[in-house]
């Protein structure tokens, strides 16, 4: 279980507990690190199957593709050594459409998975309900300018259990078939969702056309909202917001 102590990696780890899954949590905070190795052989050890949720702390694509290049390879080369069967991974909703930032890091992420030794079967997830608050965080001010962006917001607990469901499958996926969507019940955009969670916090959101951002106008037609064979489940982000203390 690689990035086991982050936002989506603690969820899955709570998962596979649940159903009676044993599990080898990696992580720098383990002792495990994907990117030198170190300790990596030894956590593989008997181990099935691999689910990858690394991420990047920030948004800058060059770094973020640095990274994730060195895991797939670690991961590949190791697991093979290991006699893992197969690596499942989370990915992004439309990051086949990615041209620039962290969501084209996370294409090249795919690619090179895709491309090593071991099979490997990937989950795109929409922007989790956690991603607004940190963007209010990223701004520190009593007014928060947020992309009126069309998203399907989800929850972290909704594509960890997806995730686990894609893992465990004893069965291959079919050749050809589209790599699986997760996302939220409803469309909504990112300002309209940031607004309920600003009015908890104190903050006044002001929605702006996301000009500047990476693929703004991707975004902005829809580039980046699940298809419509993608698995849509709740909770909503009011939802999930009424349950947060």
């Amino acid at each position: 279980m690689a990035g086991a102590t982050g936002r989506l990696g603690r969820h899955v780890v709570d998962v596979l507990a649940e159903r009676g899954h044993q599990v080898v949590p990696m992580s720098r905070a383990t002792g495990v690190d994907i990117i030198t190795g170190e300790g990596l052989a030894e956590a593989l050890t008997g181990v099935e199957a691999i689910i990858d949720v690394t991420s990047w702390h920030s948004s800058d694509q060059e770094a973020a593709t640095d990274f994730f290049r060195t895991s797939a390879r670690n991961l590949h080369e190791a697991g093979q050594k290991a006699g893992v069967a197969q690596i499942a991974m989370a990915s992004i909703i439309g990051v086949d459409k990615a041209t620039a930032g962290f969501v084209a890091a996370k294409k090249v992420h795919e690619e090179l998975l895709l491309s090593g030794p071991l099979p490997v079967r990937i989950l795109r997830a929409a922007q989790f309900h956690e991603f607004v608050g940190q963007l209010l965080d990223w701004q520190r001010s009593d007014v928060a300018y947020i992309p009126a962006l069309p998203t399907q917001l989800v929850a972290c607990r909704t594509v960890a259990e997806t995730l686990v469901d894609l893992a465990l499958d004893p069965d291959a996926p079919a050749p050809g078939r589209p790599i699986p969507d997760v996302a939220g019940p409803r469309k909504e955009t990112m300002s309209e969702a940031a607004q309920l969670l600003g009015a908890r916090r104190g903050i006044k959101v002001v929605g702006v056309d996301g000009s500047g951002m990476p693929d703004a106008e991707i975004a902005a037609n829809g580039g980046f909202l699940p298809s419509p064979h993608a698995k849509l489940a709740g909770p909503t982000f009011q939802e999930w917001l009424d349950t947060r203390p």
